[in-house]
């Protein structure tokens, strides 16, 4: 099957071609994802609505053909992307409902940078990424290795920086689409690490190298300081997954709301907390009125 016209590329193209970044946000729930596409339709905003594995596997079919209607029904371009499908288990799911139920993500990122060397990952990745394409999924992946660990994604050690001299032949082999690397950006709190101490120069190189090719994706987004953003963005990253910016106020917001208001109320204001907050993103990655 054509990636021609897979929305996930084609979102992520014309972020590159006006220069601007994507949204590329993790939901855990339904209200999560709702409150996401919302946001995305007020601020006229492409997005992307993103799923760990551990949510697929909670919620299986039914949950990805929710948030697939939900985010394919909206007003405004949304993409479906699972992050970090890092075992045969959680891409045999995934690529499963896609072959077995015609219920498909967009983009999946087919992670094997656990991988010893670049060889196995692309040994790894490509059998999977080979399935995906047939159905039109495109695919992400990661050279290098991204240390930490957040929720939702299992816990890596062993940073390995990407070496953009290796990033063509190993896009080549493993025939995916999107490039996420390892730039000294880490998974979870930076303070561990004495703060976040990025490798401009390795992303300048890779965003040229790959430009009009190949989106570049930034992992690796929280407690970054506010030049962060516009930096990556002007350097030729186009998906920006975020996690813990938007999650945390909408689960603290849900819990207070449980414990003091009725069900439905205390729902709905979470809600609009998760919407409040990516419409920030929207603002600040310069997509808001791109859709």
């Amino acid at each position: 099957m054509s990636l021609k016209d897979n929305l996930t590329l084609s979102i992520l193209s014309k972020a590159e071609k006006e220069g601007y970044g994507i949204l590329a946000q993790a939901c855990y729930d339904a209200q999560s994802a709702i409150g996401l596409v919302r946001a995305a339709e007020r601020a006229k905003s492409p997005a992307i609505l993103q799923l760990f594995p551990i949510s697929l596997e909670y919620g299986g079919l039914p949950y990805l053909r929710f948030c697939v209607e939900l985010a394919h029904a909206a007003s405004v371009p949304i993409a479906v992307h699972l992050d970090h499908a890092t075992t045969a288990e959680a891409l045999e799911l995934a690529i499963g409902f896609a072959e077995k139920h015609g219920v498909k993500f967009d983009s999946i990122m087919v992670d094997a940078s656990h991988a010893d060397t670049e060889e196995e990952n692309i040994a790894i990745a490509k059998p999977f990424i080979d399935r995906c394409k047939a159905q039109g999924i495109s695919t992400e992946v990661e050279l290098g290795r991204l240390e930490g660990g957040e929720a939702g994604v299992r816990e890596i050690t062993g940073e390995m920086l990407t070496d953009p001299s290796k990033a063509e032949v190993f896009m080549r082999e493993t025939g995916a689409d999107i490039l996420a690397p390892c730039v000294g950006n880490r998974h979870g709190s930076y303070k561990n690490f004495g703060g976040p101490q990025w490798r401009f120069d390795l992303l300048e190189t890779l965003g040229t190298q790959f430009k009009g090719r190949v989106p570049i994706c930034a992992h690796g987004t929280d407690e970054l300081p506010e030049e962060y953003w516009q930096r990556m963005i002007k350097l030729g990253v186009t998906k920006i997954n975020v996690n813990s910016w938007c999650r945390d106020p909408y689960a603290a917001a849900l819990s207070a709301g449980l414990a003091s208001k009725p069900f439905p109320e205390a729902v709905e204001e979470a809600t609009e907390v998760m919407a409040s907050h990516c419409a920030k993103w929207f603002k600040i990655f310069g997509s808001e009125g791109k859709a």
